[in-house]
């Protein structure tokens, strides 16, 4: 998602700057161009040539350098960058930039840069938590600066609190959010359901089904890069969920069902891809279902279709999109399920596809809307999550 992008990677003079050296790797793992500035106290910490050898570019500590004899060096590295990451940040820096200092090859270049800023303070917990940082901070904030909260646990010092910088992936997460995607999005409100529900029968059991919550994640996480504010409704899952997201974590069908109604009017865009069960146990036992000679029966009863609500209660321009998972009939089951749950997309797949079912990376879905049906090939679910988006904003823009 970085192809093509250049960060500028500002490290400053903190026990913490070993973790940009793993960050850069990462970024250049992504295919993005890494231009690292270094102060003069950070080279105290970690080489210049550690970056040099990670990034395949020129590490730049000296304003004055004379190996850039033909171009204004700390302009031309402004005029490259696409985002500009500090981290760690000393109290220091964050002071000289919060004030338009500029005094080094980092702080002069920062104050040329246009493009989106993201700092990440990293110090002892009493210097964080002093007034005058905290103050530094929010004109930063003001500027336009994204500032990165620090974690909290036991710094170098033998303090313990907050002052520590993320750990570099976390750091990257904050760089795609910014700049992954292009933010069409931004300003609208996405709400996605995802994973299996459980119904439960005793203390011990439960009904549930194969859904492991791929395709929703996947979802949730690319509306989160193209600048959405998401929130995910997820059943039981083992999956992390995509950072910049909230989560609200169900277990059975009737708590989903509570949950999504809650929220359907604060939606533009629903995405219903859990898979949600059609029945529950008619009666729940207070005690372990005791093992019998002979068969059991359990009788079960209907759930809330959630989605038909949906249909049946939305609002003006709100997009609807529902998912179906069958093994045959694929095509004429989802149409009559668009037409009968009054919604705008169904992303229909079958069962029985190779590289379509549960627990995959990938999928095989077609995208159904009243204006015809577009068949997806087999792809990630990430890049099936996509084109879903587009599709979705596609219509969003013409109601």
């Amino acid at each position: 998602m970085l192809k093509g992008k250049t960060i500028l990677l500002g490290v400053t003079g903190g026990i913490a700057a070993y973790k940009a050296a793993a960050l850069a790797s990462a970024l250049v793992k992504r295919r993005a161009g890494v231009e690292v500035v270094m102060t003069e106290h950070a080279t105290r910490f970690i080489a210049p040539l550690t970056f040099e050898q990670l990034t395949g570019r020129r590490c730049v500590v000296d304003t004055f350098d004379r190996n850039f004899p033909h171009q204004v060096e700390h302009i031309a590295l402004a005029d490259r960058a696409d985002l500009v990451l500090i981290a760690p940040a000393t109290a220091n820096v964050c002071a000289k930039l919060a004030h338009g200092l500029a005094d080094d090859m980092l702080t002069t270049t920062v104050l040329a840069c246009a493009c989106p800023k993201l700092i990440a303070p990293a110090m002892n917990t009493k210097m964080f938590e002093n007034p005058v940082t905290q103050d530094n901070l929010d004109i930063l904030r003001r500027y336009g600066w994204e500032v990165i909260a620090p974690a909290s646990g036991r710094l170098a010092c033998g303090a313990v609190g907050a002052g520590k910088l993320p750990e570099p992936e976390q750091l990257l997460q904050h760089i795609l959010r910014q700049i992954a995607l292009p933010h069409d999005l931004a300003g609208k409100r996405v709400l996605v359901t995802a994973g299996p529900t459980q119904e439960a029968l005793d203390p011990v059991r439960y009904l549930t089904n194969h859904s492991t919550g791929k395709m929703g994640y996947a979802l949730a996480r690319m509306a989160m890069l193209r600048g959405a504010e998401v929130t995910l409704i997820s059943g039981p899952v083992s999956i992390q969920p995509p950072p910049f997201v909230e989560v609200v974590n169900v277990v059975s069908a009737q708590e989903m069902f509570e949950a999504v109604s809650a929220r359907r009017n604060w939606a533009d865009f629903i995405f219903k891809a859990a898979a949600v069960a059609d029945y529950t146990p008619a009666q729940y036992a207070d005690d372990k279902i005791k093992k019998k000679d002979g068969d059991l029966s359990i009788p079960l009863k209907r759930t809330q279709d959630i989605l038909n609500y949906l249909g049946g209660h939305r609002r003006p321009g709100q997009v609807l999109c529902g998912f179906s998972m069958e093994t045959r009939d694929m095509l004429e089951n989802s149409r009559a399920k668009l037409e009968k749950k009054n919604v705008d997309m169904i992303c229909a797949n079958n069962l029985k596809v190779a590289g379509a079912g549960f627990g995959t990376d990938t999928n095989v879905m077609t995208v159904i809307t009243r204006d015809g049906a577009e068949e997806l090939p087999l792809m990630s679910k990430e890049d099936a999550a996509a084109r879903i988006l587009d599709i979705a904003a596609a219509l969003g823009g013409n109601q």
